[in-house]
């Protein structure tokens, strides 16, 4: 099985078992969603509960789509205990357990965080990055890492994807009731299933869509944040000599890696649905803090 399909289809058991889950837990409160409480109960359940659902398989998930390798420190030496001394290092800096640290094979430079709490995340760098950089530059993208994690960014974005999620869930349909009710006469009249679930979709599309500029915002804001960490507690040049190495990356990027740590952009201008900011924007804030 290759990668992408890999991918896709741990991607498609996430999902079926976020299906599941919330299924039950509706049967289980005897939710039906009629009503605008029962939609708003419904909204909120789907919305927050698969958000955090994801999360909380995220490392699991990571793991198995990547073939992450976990460094056990009894058992390992040279490069592989290298790196997790210095991950070992870098949270005791910012009294926090010791992530996981784990390692896997892909040419693309790339390191992330994930995982549901601070006391069971996961710190992964791939071995492109190992290769690339110095040790430096490899110490601050491990402190880029470890700040996400101190500064509980896993758990703030899921808070504000479940916020989105439910009030898209919601707002899409009292919307397409309306428009429904407004079609309708003494004869009856309306929408029909058909044309009322092909607004929804429609209505869940766009807002979705406008829900995104802020969680995007805010992910962009993170990355500012996790370059401060790094260099509060590595060094601001070696964070952003770090990025200059990433930028220099000529490589095929996966862009729809959703872990990374620097979805590398050339461009000076970024969209308002960039999740992260330039290079050249991260490396001037970094040299304004020197």
């Amino acid at each position: 099985m290759n990668s992408t399909i890999k991918r896709l289809f741990l991607f498609l058991v996430t999902n079926l078992i976020v299906v599941i889950t919330i299924g039950f837990i509706l049967s289980l409160l005897g939710i039906s969603g009629e009503g605008t409480i029962g939609l708003m109960l419904l909204s909120f359940l789907w919305g927050m509960g698969g958000s955090f659902i994801s999360l909380f398989m995220s490392k699991w998930l990571a793991k198995r789509a990547y073939g992450i390798k976990i460094i056990d420190p009894r058992n390992v030496s040279g490069t592989e205990i290298r790196i997790y001394e210095m991950v070992r290092r870098l949270a005791e800096r910012e009294s926090i357990n010791v992530p996981e640290v784990g390692i896997y094979d892909s040419s693309e430079p790339n390191a992330f965080a994930t995982g549901a709490t601070k006391k069971s995340s996961m710190v992964a760098f791939s071995t492109g990055l190992i290769k690339m950089m110095n040790e430096s530059e490899l110490e601050a993208v491990a402190g880029h890492e470890i700040a996400h994690i101190s500064n509980g960014d896993m758990v703030t974005l899921t808070l504000l994807t479940g916020i989105a999620n439910a009030f898209v869930i919601f707002m899409a349909r009292i919307i397409a009731s309306a428009i429904d009710q407004a079609l309708r006469d003494e004869d009856g009249g309306g929408l029909g299933f058909l044309a009322y679930f092909l607004i929804v979709s429609v209505l869940e599309t766009v807002l979705m869509l406008l829900a995104y500029i802020p969680i995007s915002a805010f992910s962009r804001h993170r990355e500012y944040k996790a370059d401060e960490g790094s260099a509060k507690i590595t060094s601001a040049l070696a964070m952003a000599n770090a990025l200059t190495v990433l930028g220099s990356y000529s490589g095929q990027l996966d862009k729809k890696n959703s872990y990374s740590i620097a979805k590398i952009e050339s461009r000076k201008r970024i969209s308002i649905f960039s999740t992260h900011p330039s290079i050249e924007q991260r490396i001037e804030r970094l040299k304004a803090m020197r």
